[in-house]
């Protein structure tokens, strides 16, 4: 909504310039050519066309009103500046006429409509003078300079004045007004964008705390209790919940709020739950290989859960007691521009009969659903000693995180 009322107002502004500065070309049209009769004694041709252009470009100007299409305005008062300016350079001196600088008004107000238009009308220009100064190397005999020989350093001044006023008084007046309107408002966006990022800041913040404090509670109703079984779900739980904690962690601490850098993600969770269910001195190796891959938060979440869970069964049920063991992280882009997750063991393992469908595993049944939710999919490699897992998955935006 914003966005379509600044573009409505660069608009406005854009209409404003041309058709001020279409009224005071008008004016001064009309002035210069009575100027030319009465002053310059300036009779053959050049006095009418400041007089028709002037009449015509008013009624142009009127007419805006009515089909208010700015573009059609500006392509018809730039055509009309475009003949007569040819007409009055060729009839006042050719390539040596002061009023050859009018030529250069057309490419300014080009530019000011859009970029396109002013490339148009340079390269028109370029050639145009190109050829008015052939004209000056080979004698045409129906044009001629009807200015007289005493009127030319007035008719030089007025011409010099007529392009210096439009171009600086009008055209220079407003564009300044526009730039320090454009000035301003980008530092308002930058000023809103910076309340936005702090914000957002403060979001991850308080989710990655709240989160934090679900993890305590969780840890302290484990101490709390003596059954195993839900000792053992409350730790896993507590795990899970860390594990998006993180995320929302390194949002807060990186300058990029939508993207986290996945490898140190992976490897400080990795590094946790090898901690947190094996001990400190443990014999487990980890093996991360990630290359410098961002993910956003809609794929960073699951993708984390998944790993999470991946790894708790490895720690927990495939390298048992204190065997030593590997476990092996490895993310990468295929040529489809997929990311495969490649994820194992060397532990013992499960059998092939053993799925999601009739397990009773939680673990299992989550690693389904979030490779679901991720659009993707998983094969388990039998071929190996221990659990391997190959998953194929799309970056995913604007997906609100479920397991169900």
């Amino acid at each position: 909504m914003q966005k379509n009322q600044k573009l409505e107002d660069r608009l406005k502004d854009k209409a404003r310039l041309v058709i001020k500065v279409n009224y005071f070309s008008s004016i001064f049209a009309l002035l210069f050519g009575l100027i030319c009769i009465f002053l310059l004694d300036i009779t053959k041709v050049i006095p009418y066309v400041f007089l028709i252009f002037g009449v015509l470009n008013l009624i142009n100007t009127l007419c805006y009103n009515y089909h208010r299409s700015l573009i059609l305005t500006y392509n018809i008062v730039s055509i009309m500046t475009l003949t007569g300016a040819i007409i009055i350079t060729l009839y006042s001196g050719g390539i040596n006429s002061p009023f050859i600088f009018v030529l250069a008004l057309i490419v300014v107000a080009g530019y000011v409509t859009t970029k396109a238009y002013g490339t148009v009308y340079l390269n028109l220009n370029l050639l145009i003078i190109v050829l008015i100064y052939s004209q000056s190397i080979v004698d045409f005999s129906f044009v001629s300079n009807v200015v007289p020989e005493k009127s030319k350093n007035l008719f030089a001044l007025f011409s010099i004045l007529f392009s210096v006023y439009l171009l600086g008084g009008v055209f220079g007046k407003n564009l300044l007004h526009a730039h320090h309107n454009l000035y301003k408002t980008k530092n308002e966006l930058e000023e809103k964008i910076n309340e936005k990022e702090t914000l957002i800041k403060e979001v991850h913040h308080r989710v990655k705390n709240n989160l934090q404090t679900i993890s305590s509670l969780l840890s302290l109703q484990s101490r709390n209790t003596t059954d195993p079984e839900v000792k053992n779900l409350l730790k896993s739980s507590q795990n899970r919940v860390i594990s998006m904690a993180m995320v929302h962690e390194m949002l807060y601490m990186r300058e990029d709020l939508s993207n986290i850098e996945y490898q140190s993600y992976v490897q400080e969770l990795a590094e946790y739950l090898v901690r947190s269910i094996k001990g400190t001195s443990s014999n487990i190796s980890l093996e991360i290989d990630i290359p410098e891959i961002k993910l956003n938060i809609d794929t960073a979440i699951p993708l984390g859960l998944l790993i999470n869970e991946t790894l708790t069964n490895a720690l927990k049920y495939g390298i048992i007691n204190e065997e030593k063991g590997r476990i092996y992280v490895k993310l990468r882009k295929d040529r489809d521009h997929q990311f495969v997750l490649n994820i194992g063991d060397n532990g013992k393992g499960f059998s092939e009969d053993v799925t999601y469908k009739n397990s009773q595993s939680l673990g299992l049944k989550l690693i389904h659903n979030l490779t679901r939710q991720l659009q993707g999919s998983i094969e388990r490699d039998l071929s190996k000693k221990g659990t391997h897992y190959e998953m194929k998955f799309k970056q995913i935006r604007g997906q609100t995180p479920s397991v169900t």
